[in-house]
């Protein structure tokens, strides 16, 4: 009998052994969730109504996507093969990297941004083009637009972003497009229910524009993993070419369909985010808390050296926050996902007594509202 070769001699693609590997922290949260983002409340009480209809024949059918989608595009105004479900955000990040990036092109985003931009990227190319933001975290426009040349093919801006909450004007976007003619451009707009600003009106007349939207954040489904992407019919026809057809499952689908009709549940519970983000935003400005203004549904913090201490302290008490010291020139930050109704002084009343704990003191003496300049010392 002969003796198998040794899985040693097994190696996947070269890239794939460089690519960066995203671990999430999620062990142990079985706690006030104002770490990951997510709502923190429930989905529509319409998609509950409709998981308890669903038969077990129904578990037994391969999903059909196109009818979901339907509605999708019907919901936003754009026609059918317009839009593609996705399984999350993840997933069309990672299509649109399969579809336009060969090894020899350049990809280019902007940090800090979500890392799941630099792992799809990495996947196809070595060529990963990083703009960082300078100390206030706005998006670097001059820079970012002087960094396009031949090479790139591939343009990713998240607004608002994420961990920063920054935002880029539809003027900015729209200029990157024009200036990068032979590169697809995706607006990452996973946090749009919390902003209101889109760039889905210009798909018509922007040809290269791809929108990402999640269906995690305002609307509840993060379990259920689907997201999607709106461009033309001629970028959605390949990014079809590469997807999976069963790539989102009946489940999610058949909630989608429902979740998108409560427009009234969206538009209540986004506007009980913005109200607890300029609620926590206030009580950071009294803790003397340095933080960047947020147009999304968390605020990044900037704590300093104790920021580990201030994420455990924070567990102890029942509260997750999400340490982002890892991220590219956010070394001591902290962001805290805004939560809704009581969720809001639980988590402040929380941060107030861990700081204290930590033995925390306000940097520099100044916060976000005030610039050092303007301080007496």
């Amino acid at each position: 009998m002969s003796t198998p070769a040794s899985t040693a001699t097994l190696k996947p693609r070269r890239l794939v052994l460089e690519m960066p590997e995203y671990h999430p922290p999620l062990a142990g949260r079985e706690a006030l969730r104002l770490d990951f983002n997510e709502n923190t409340l429930a989905p529509s009480p319409l998609v509950l109504d409709r998981i308890k209809q669903i038969t077990a024949e129904q578990l037994t059918v391969y999903p059909e996507r196109e009818p979901a989608e339907r509605k999708v595009a019907a919901h936003l105004g754009l026609d059918s093969n317009q839009v593609l479900l996705t399984n999350g955000v993840d997933e069309a990040i990672h299509l649109i990297c399969c579809a336009f990036l060969e090894e020899e092109d350049e990809a280019l985003i902007a940090t800090p941004s979500f890392f799941m931009y630099d792992v799809s990227i990495a996947m196809m190319t070595r060529g990963l083009i990083k703009v960082q933001a300078d100390e206030t975290l706005q998006f670097p426009f001059e820079r970012f637009i002087a960094a396009i040349n031949e090479r790139t093919k591939l343009i990713i801006v998240a607004s608002p972003n994420n961990p920063t909450g920054a935002t880029v004007s539809r003027a900015q976007l729209l200029a990157i497009a024009n200036a990068a003619p032979h590169a697809v451009l995706m607006v990452d707009e996973a946090y749009f229910h919390f902003h209101g600003e889109t760039v889905l009106g210009d798909l018509a007349t922007t040809p290269n524009l791809i929108v990402a939207r999640t269906f995690s954040k305002a609307y509840g489904l993060a379990n259920l993993r689907i997201g999607m992407l709106a461009a033309s019919p001629e970028i959605i026809g390949y990014l079809r070419k590469v997807s999976s057809p069963y790539n989102v499952n009946g489940v999610a689908l058949d909630c989608l369909s429902v979740a998108i009709e409560d427009d009234a549940y969206i538009t209540w519970y986004a506007e009980h985010i913005r109200m607890g983000r300029e609620r926590v935003m206030g009580a950071l400005d009294e803790m003397g808390v340095h933080y960047f203004p947020s147009a999304a549904n968390f605020v990044l913090m900037k704590i300093g050296p104790l920021h580990k201490e201030l994420v455990a302290a924070m567990r102890r008490r029942g509260v997750l926050l999400r340490d982002r010291s890892a991220d590219p020139g956010c070394d001591g930050y902290v962001r805290i996902t805004v939560g809704i109704g009581n969720q809001v002084p639980r988590g402040l009343e929380a941060l107030k007594a861990s700081l204290n704990e930590i033995g925390w003191r306000p940097m520099y003496g100044f916060t976000t509202t005030e610039s050092k300049d303007e301080q007496e010392f």
